[in-house]
C-alpha cells in the first residue's frame, strides 16, 4: 500500500531543503563574501569573488529569513548527493511519482546550474505540473504525461533588475546536446525565443505581455535570450514557489504556485483551438489541481480565483467558459469555495 500523504510530504520537504542548500553552495564557492545593498527600502544580497580584474559580483536574492540562514551556514554545508538520490528514489518508487524524461531532466539541470532559477526564471508547463504531486502530497491525474517541450518564463523587469546574467543560453544547452539550434522567430528571424535539437526537444523562453499587444520578441538580459510575450503569463509566474524536479539527485527549480497554475490552465484552455490536443491537456491538468485545491487548500484557490476574476471582463468570461468544461464534481466544488465569482455573467 502507498505510504500516507504526510510521509510523502515529509520526505519531499527534506529533499527540497537539501537541494536548496546544494544549489546555493554550488552557486557560491567558499572563496567569496556576501554583501547586501538596499534598493527602494529592501535589502538584496550579492556574492563577490576576487578576479584578475578586481571583483566579480553575482546576484543572490532578496533578503528573507531563509536566505540569511543559508548565508550563515554557507561554509559549513556538506555535499549530500547520495542522500538526495535516495530521497528521489523513495518518492519515485514508493509513492509512484513521475520523473521527467532523462533528456528533459538533463536540460533543466544544466539551466539550473547556470543560474536560470537563481535569477528569477520560472519553470512552467507540463514539466512544472509534474512537480505538484510531491509538493501537494497527492498523485495527480496525468502527472505521468510526458512532453518534448521545456518552458521557462521570466518577468522582463526582473531580468533587467538583477544586474547579473548566465552564460549564453545556447552554450548552456549545447553542453547537454550539441544539436541545439536557435529557432528563427516568425516575426523577427534574427531573434530566437526557442531552441531545438535534431530530435525535436524544444526549450521556449516566455515573458508576460503587460503592455499593448505585440508579437515582437522581448529581451531577457539575465538569461541571454529573447522571449515570446504572452498575455495572462504575469498572473501565472507572480510569487513562484521552490520545488524539486525528481531527476538524478533532484533539481532545485522555481514553479508557479499550484493555485495560480490551475486557474491559468483553465483560462488558457479556452484560448486554444477546438479539438487541439493541448486544450484537452490544459483542461485535465486544471481539473486535477482544482479538485484537490478545493478540498485541501480552499483559501489558496479562492484567493487566486478572485484575483483572476477581478482582472476584467475577458478574464471573467474565460474562467466561466473553462468552468463549464469541467466535470460536475469539480465545478460544484469550485463554486462551493469561491461563491458568486464562479457564476455565469459579466
Amino acid at each position: 500500500m502507498p505510504a500516507p500523504a504526510l510521509t510523502m510530504q515529509t520526505t519531499y520537504a527534506e529533499l527540497v531543503e537539501r537541494c536548496a542548500t546544494s544549489a546555493f553552495n554550488a552557486s557560491f564557492p567558499a572563496d567569496g563574501v556576501f554583501t547586501s545593498k538596499t534598493i527602494k527600502g529592501r535589502n538584496y544580497w550579492y556574492f563577490q569573488t576576487p578576479s584578475s580584474e578586481g571583483r566579480t559580483q553575482k546576484y543572490v536574492g532578496p533578503e528573507t529569513p531563509e536566505l540569511l540562514q543559508q548565508i550563515a551556514q554557507h561554509k559549513e554545508a556538506r555535499d549530500d548527493e547520495r542522500e538526495r538520490r535516495g530521497l528521489v528514489s523513495t518518492l519515485v518508487r514508493s509513492y509512484g511519482l513521475a520523473r521527467p524524461l532523462p533528456e528533459i531532466g538533463n536540460v533543466i539541470a544544466a539551466l539550473a546550474k547556470a543560474g536560470v532559477f537563481r535569477l528569477g526564471g520560472v519553470l512552467v508547463g507540463t514539466v512544472a505540473y509534474q512537480c505538484y504531486s510531491a509538493m501537494l502530497g497527492t498523485r495527480l491525474l496525468s502527472a505521468s504525461l510526458q512532453t518534448g517541450d521545456i518552458d521557462i518564463a521570466q518577468f522582463k523587469h526582473v531580468s533587467v533588475a538583477v544586474d547579473d546574467r548566465i552564460p549564453p543560453v545556447l552554450d548552456v544547452l549545447q553542453q547537454v546536446d550539441e544539436t541545439f539550434r536557435p529557432v528563427p522567430h516568425l516575426h523577427k528571424e534574427r531573434h530566437a525565443t526557442s531552441y531545438q535539437t535534431k530530435d525535436k526537444l524544444r526549450v521556449d523562453f516566455l515573458t508576460p505581455n503587460e503592455g499593448s499587444d505585440t508579437d515582437t520578441p522581448q529581451p531577457l538580459p539575465a538569461l541571454g535570450t529573447d522571449a515570446e510575450p504572452l498575455r495572462f503569463l504575469d498572473f501565472l509566474i507572480r510569487e513562484p514557489e521552490p520545488a524539486v524536479l525528481l531527476h538524478d539527485a533532484g533539481v532545485y527549480v522555481l514553479v508557479p504556485a499550484p493555485q495560480r497554475f490551475a486557474v491559468h490552465k483553465l483560462i488558457i484552455s479556452r484560448r486554444r483551438k477546438e479539438g487541439a490536443a493541448k486544450r484537452d491537456k490544459d483542461t485535465m491538468q486544471a481539473d486535477a489541481l482544482l479538485e484537490f485545491l478545493a478540498a485541501k487548500r480552499p483559501h489558496d484557490l479562492k484567493s487566486a480565483w478572485n484575483e483572476a476574476n477581478d482582472r476584467g471582463r475577458k478574464w471573467h468570461q474565460l474562467l466561466s467558459e473553462g468552468l463549464d468544461q469541467l466535470p460536475d464534481r469539480t465545478r460544484d466544488a469550485i463554486r462551493n469555495v469561491v461563491g458568486s465569482s464562479a457564476k455565469a455573467g459579466t
